[in-house]
């Protein structure tokens, strides 16, 4: 039972230390000045309807050719480019964004991959 006494005594001597310490910072005149600032810009976006980001557009334009670059891919890669392959023989088409696709396997295995990449008709992004 002591240590919980213990506990209890230490957590109140560290919630007297950051109240020590949110005291100091609320009459520093820089967080002030800052929090003043942070308040007329809130407001000024507001006023003009702009966002966050449109402000940061504003602001460092590298940052928005940056980050446009890899907003479409949820992981942070970018998309992969459309391949369409049509087999001569049989006249069917596969488009793939990947390596990984059934028919286009079965092609390789059976043509070889070199023959079945000569069957790449274009490629979209």
């Amino acid at each position: 039972m002591s240590s919980l006494l213990n506990d209890y005594m230490q957590m109140e001597q560290q919630l007297e230390q950051l109240r020590t310490r949110l005291e100091k910072l609320q009459n520093d005149d820089r967080l002030k000045a800052e929090l003043e600032f942070k308040d007329k810009l809130e407001s000024l976006m507001s006023e003009f309807g702009k966002s966050t980001a449109d402000v940061i557009a504003l602001l460092d334009p590298s940052s928005r050719s940056t980050s446009s670059k890899a907003a479409p891919a949820s992981d942070g890669r970018r998309k992969r480019k459309l391949k369409i392959y049509k087999n001569p023989n049989s006249g069917e088409v596969v488009e793939t964004r990947g390596g990984n696709h059934k028919t286009l396997k079965a092609w390789k295995e059976e043509h070889g991959a070199d023959t079945v990449e000569s069957w790449l008709v274009r490629v979209e992004e």
